[in-house]
């Protein structure tokens, strides 16, 4: 598996790919996303702002140096002669050495803890914007089919209309032909209509994604539907859910948490302990003194030595963070169970999408088959007279619900492969690429 620094890298430099204006297949839509995908963009913001919190606390550990610059008049008034001016100037640089700040150190090991949860939330939200991205991509494809199907339908329950019509009006058909012919084209008018409003939802939830609306994109033929068994590297349930536990990415940061909780509750009991600091300082002035003594001297102090500072009492505030932290402590430990327990869950619930998919698929490319041949004979026992406008209506609705059917079958099979790999930490480019081949 890559390393997680690698992943990051990696999506990261998947910006730079161009974006077409062809129509796009799912890899073209996914580097569009990349780019102008408003939620990847903010989780890309906040790992690169996470990457602050490692200087910020290696900076408890360094030396800290203070300039301090004093510039002012003194006007002293004295009973033994005129207003006497002093001017006081000088310079003071301080510098602290933190020697032994248990709470310091401890910040230190929490930044690196917290910007490995950053690293680890980044590719998250890479490996959802893939998902994202996959289904509404999907979905437009879904509602597409099911438009061209409802516009196959209504044009062919049409045709039987008119036929049904001429075939009263010649006295080979009764007027119950007809009427049954005309409440299907009815209601497949109104079918029409929700899966034309269907579509324009799915290509408004892509263009969130993209900042275009999508109008072109390619999709699977339903001829050239396939469902090969996947090459998984565990076959069983069981090992899948074990490799999620050693890679999923949510329980990766779920476990970084619980351990940030458990070193929050040291840092907070720190606040009992004595800290000591190398303290060097160098001072120069002009005209110290001059309030007191009506004369200003100039003085040059350096010092160097040792700042031990003991708590004694701070108003019972310690124990109340300690507290505060360790509930906290157990408040992560209880999500950390929930995500574990919903992870494998959710592992069993996609290996068995996957590995039932792959079944239905070929069952439903059987019964398209099957319902192709059904059609057919229908028609040709209507037109020799041992079928009716009914049956034939009935076939082709069969027909057509086989088709989508079969597509709606097809692409859940293929969101299943692509869920299972995310949720054992697996999930990449690669994968859409297996999957954009497939289309």
């Amino acid at each position: 598996m890559k390393s997680l620094q690698s992943i990051v890298s990696s999506l990261l430099m998947g910006l730079f790919f161009s974006v077409p204006v062809q129509a796009a297949d799912l890899l073209q839509i996914y580097r569009e996303a990349l780019e102008y995908d408003a939620q990847y963009g903010a989780a890309r913001a906040a790992y690169v702002a996470a990457q602050e919190r490692l200087p910020q606390g290696r900076a408890g550990l360094l030396p800290e140096i203070n300039l301090v610059g004093i510039g002012q008049n003194q006007y002293v008034d004295t009973n033994f002669g005129p207003e006497r001016l002093i001017r006081n100037r000088g310079i003071t640089a301080t510098a602290t050495q933190p020697l032994i700040r248990i709470e310091n150190f401890i910040i230190f090991e929490q930044s690196k803890n917290e910007v490995a949860q950053a690293d680890a939330q980044f590719v998250t939200a890479a490996q959802d914007l893939i998902l994202r991205v996959a289904q509404a991509y999907f979905d437009v494809l879904i509602a597409k089919i099911n438009l061209e199907v409802v516009e196959t339908q209504k044009k062919a329950i049409h045709e039987q209309l008119e036929q049904a019509k001429r075939n009263f009006e010649v006295g080979v058909a009764t007027i119950v032909d007809t009427h049954e012919a005309q409440a299907r084209f009815d209601l497949t008018l109104s079918q029409e209509i929700a899966a034309r409003n269907t579509l324009e939802i799915s290509q408004r939830t892509l263009q969130v994604l993209i900042n275009r609306l999508p109008h072109d994109l390619q999709d699977a033929s339903l001829d050239k539907v396939i469902a090969d068994p996947l090459n998984l590297p565990h076959n069983g349930m069981e090992d899948w859910v074990q490799l999620a536990e050693e890679k999923n990415f949510l329980l990766r940061i779920q476990r970084i948490a619980y351990e940030l909780s458990e070193q929050e509750i040291r840092r907070v009991k720190a606040g009992h302990y004595p800290t000591l600091d190398l303290v060097a300082r160098y001072s120069n002035q002009t005209g110290v003194g001059g309030a007191f003594t009506g004369q200003g001297i100039d003085l040059v102090s350096k010092e160097i030595g040792l700042q031990l500072n003991v708590p004694i009492f701070q108003g019972f505030s310690v124990q109340s963070r300690v507290r505060e932290a360790l509930a906290k402590r157990d408040q992560a430990r209880k999500e950390l169970e929930n995500v574990q327990r919903t992870t494998a869950l959710q592992v069993r619930q996609n290996y068995l999408k996957v590995t039932n998919g792959i079944a239905q698929v070929k069952a439903l490319k059987q019964a398209l088959i099957s319902s192709r041949s059904q059609l057919d004979s229908t028609v040709l026992g209507q037109e020799v007279g041992v079928r009716t406008e009914v049956d034939v209506l009935n076939a082709q609705q069969q027909y057509f619900s086989a088709r989508r059917d079969l597509a709606q079958a097809y692409y859940d099979y293929l969101m299943a492969r692509l869920q299972l790999k995310a949720e054992v930490g697996e999930l990449d480019e690669d994968d859409l690429l297996e999957i954009n081949a497939l289309l």
